[in-house]
């Protein structure tokens, strides 16, 4: 519990700077979140497995540096949501908007159906906790913060629990957008 108490300490203190120095970096916003997100994911491993950090913040800006090295030495395949562009007040598009339109014809509405039903069958799979969390950020809005205050979990148990949610989504979900893009 102490553990939490001071990991939820730090993703509370240094945050703000962290997102900042990702995001003059990393063009696309998403991808800066990502790296946000795997960071603290790497300081709670860290935390679990007792390796001993001196300097915290140099620790959390070195590991955000090697992240963003490592995003743009992978190639990565042009996702469905990344041809999406934000509108005019700068907002990320809702899924609404990155699925095909039901009113596109029926090849269209197939692939809508098929993406939604996919979609939800993936997010039920998940375990309660994890779904709860990926939920409650992705679709809700709600922050780690305010999570935490809710639910009375840490954040740094939050963050794990949708590291988790994501990564089992992604996986789940690659085969249906595989078959759209080469088809």
């Amino acid at each position: 519990m102490e553990q939490d108490q001071r990991i939820s300490e730090v993703v509370t203190r240094e945050q703000s700077r962290l997102r900042n120095f990702i995001r003059r970096r990393v063009p696309d916003p998403r991808d800066a979140e990502d790296i946000l997100q795997d960071v603290f994911y790497a300081l709670v491993e860290a935390n679990r497995l007792l390796m001993p950090i001196e300097h915290v913040t140099g620790w959390l800006f070195r590991v955000a540096r090697n992240r963003i090295t490592d995003l743009f030495r992978k190639k990565k395949p042009e996702s469905f949501s990344d041809t999406a562009a934000a509108d005019q007040d700068d907002e990320l598009p809702r899924l609404e908007d990155l699925l095909p339109s039901s009113a596109a014809g029926p090849d269209a509405l197939y692939a809508r159906r098929v993406l939604l039903d996919e979609l939800e069958l993936a997010v039920h799979e998940l375990p309660e906790e994890q779904r709860a969390v990926f939920v409650a950020h992705e679709l809700e809005g709600l922050s780690f913060k305010d999570m935490a205050a809710e639910t009375g979990v840490g954040v740094s148990t939050l963050l794990s629990r949708k590291r988790y949610a994501v990564l089992h989504l992604r996986k789940r979900l690659q085969s249906i957008y595989d078959e759209f893009t080469k088809g």
